[in-house]
């Protein structure tokens, strides 16, 4: 299955077996200081930048209609953001995943975000279209 969006996400992790968390963690891009003139440009572009964890939150996918829902409440929430990332943990035998599960894969992601190792998570831009990053 390939997810083009959010909102593909949300269908996908509703369809699944095992009740899911959803794993989100919101990042905001900057520039270094010693940044080349080239680096800025591509910077202004939309197309380099520093990525950093801002804010996180887990979110079972019927606590979000769509994509706006998930939006408002980051605004309302925390600072200016250019990426989300997302991942789904699942429960077993009907039940949804342990808090202390969900915060320990929440905290992990933060870190992997954090120190550039995003491979294995999605990315969504501000309109909640799937990204490429790389």
């Amino acid at each position: 299955m390939s997810l083009q969006s959010f909102q593909d996400l949300l269908h996908a992790a509703a369809a699944q077996t095992e009740p899911q968390r959803l794993l989100l963690v919101f990042a905001g891009a900057s520039l270094p200081d010693d940044a080349t003139p080239a680096q800025r440009a591509a910077f202004e572009a939309g197309e380099a930048g520093e990525l950093a964890p801002l804010m996180c939150v887990d979110k079972a996918p019927s606590e979000l209609a769509d994509f706006g829902a998930l939006v408002a409440e980051a605004q309302a929430f925390g600072p200016p953001w250019v990426l989300v990332f997302a991942a789904a943990l699942g429960g077993q035998g009907g039940q949804p995943p342990a808090a202390a599960a969900v915060d320990a894969a929440l905290q992990r992601m933060v870190e992997s975000v954090r120190v550039g190792d995003i491979g294995r998570f999605l990315a969504f831009d501000r309109d909640g279209r799937a990204v490429q990053l790389g």
